[in-house]
């Protein structure tokens, strides 16, 4: 890849998901071009246009269980011999054991242990599993070259999380089923922990990507994807806009609310795609291509999280419900109403399949479930 590629695709920026691991036992959070946004499918930019405005693990399981199978159904047409669920458990078997080794218990204990309890405390580990998906349109096989990434982006996003939770945040006791970070191990030690999961991150693709494997050049533009999602003009960016939007009413217009969801909570999702696509070679164009498809199921993530926090119970979430509605936030349902919002999720996720057609059916299956699987999810 040369310094020229470099200059000309530059994707900066954000984050934030929870249980695949689980289905089978096994153990266990704007992006643009510099030189272009990259836009939001047509009808949704016409619909914007005119618009201003400790829990039980057992459920998780079995939810988990019930929306695999009900995506690998719906995967058949796309590729035959797909098998959805068998992916997700391998992947996730692979995600497991990398994270595992790479944040290892040692002195200070209380930090580490800390870091540990959050990153290993379950999840559908969607971050990884679509950095891994997207390095598979590729290559396959190895998938060396692309752990140490697919690690780094469930790290942000677990730092994401044990942010977000604090007190001076939102302010919640539960996630993923379990008391949340600072509940365990107090406030001072759960914001190291999130600084030091954060720092990881970087070191982590730096030092454990095999560069006989990658070109050098590739992983510094990983790198640099990476540090601009997470930062002030990306999640910090949308956290910052979410809290000063609290209890803002009817100021809060459908562009802001956009602006919020791809920053805080849709970049680090398609941070994943493209940074897995780029270790396996892409080309700018289909750097592009595969930035819109990780954009509208950014977006499309976030649109069902607000649908579930309004009609599923904490119970079922495995958090919180109704936080957003007790804090005042805004949310899709409480702008555009529950029907217009499921109607909106699923156009962006159509969309999104869309992008998808100009490669091979068999290669792009796991993306193409992916997808659905974010608009079926039930927590």
């Amino acid at each position: 890849m040369s310094s020229i590629y470099l200059q000309s695709y530059v994707v900066p920026t954000t984050v934030r998901l929870e249980n695949i691991s689980d289905a089978k036992n096994v153990t266990s959070s704007s992006l643009q071009t510099r030189s272009a946004r990259i836009p939001l499918p047509a009808a949704f930019k016409a619909r914007k246009s005119s618009t201003n405005h400790s829990y039980g693990r057992s459920q998780s399981k079995t939810r988990a269980e019930s929306t695999i199978n009900d995506v690998a159904t719906k995967t058949e047409s796309a590729a035959k011999d797909f098998d959805f669920k068998e992916y997700m458990l391998e992947k996730g078997a692979a995600v497991e054991a990398a994270l595992d080794k790479s944040i290892v218990q040692q002195f200070p204990d209380s930090v580490h242990e800390s870091m540990r309890y959050s990153l290993m405390a379950g999840g559908k580990r969607i971050r990884p599993i679509l950095c891994i998906a997207a390095y598979e349109l590729f290559q396959q096989g190895d998938l060396d070259p692309v752990l140490p990434t697919a690690c780094a982006m469930e790290m942000l996003h677990t730092m994401s999380l044990i942010h977000d939770d604090l007190p001076c945040m939102d302010n919640d006791d539960y996630r993923r089923g379990k008391l949340t970070n600072h509940k365990v191990y107090g406030e001072q030690v759960a914001i190291l922990a999130g600084d030091g999961m954060l720092t990881r991150a970087f070191e982590y693709i730096a030092r454990e990507t095999d560069t006989t494997k990658v070109d050098p050049l590739r992983v510094l533009q990983v790198i640099s994807l990476v540090g601009k999602c997470v930062g002030s003009e990306g999640l910090v960016g949308g956290q910052i806009v979410d809290i000063e939007m609290e209890g803002a009413g009817g100021a809060a217009t459908l562009e802001t609310l956009e602006y919020i969801h791809h920053h805080k909570t849709a970049a680090l999702l398609e941070a994943s795609v493209v940074s897995g696509a780029c270790l396996g070679g892409a080309s700018a164009d289909e750097l592009e291509r595969l930035t819109r498809y990780s954009r509208s199921i950014g977006l499309g993530f976030q649109v069902i999280d607000d649908i579930l926090d309004c009609t599923k119970s904490s119970e079922e979430l495995g958090k919180t419900a109704g936080k957003d509605i007790a804090m005042g936030k805004t949310t899709y349902p409480s702008l555009l109403g529950l029907e217009e919002s499921k109607r909106i999720a699923q156009e962006l996720i159509d969309g999104a399949k869309e992008e998808l057609s100009v490669f091979p059916p068999e290669k792009a299956a796991p993306l193409l479930a992916l997808a659905d699987f974010i608009c079926s999810r039930q927590n």
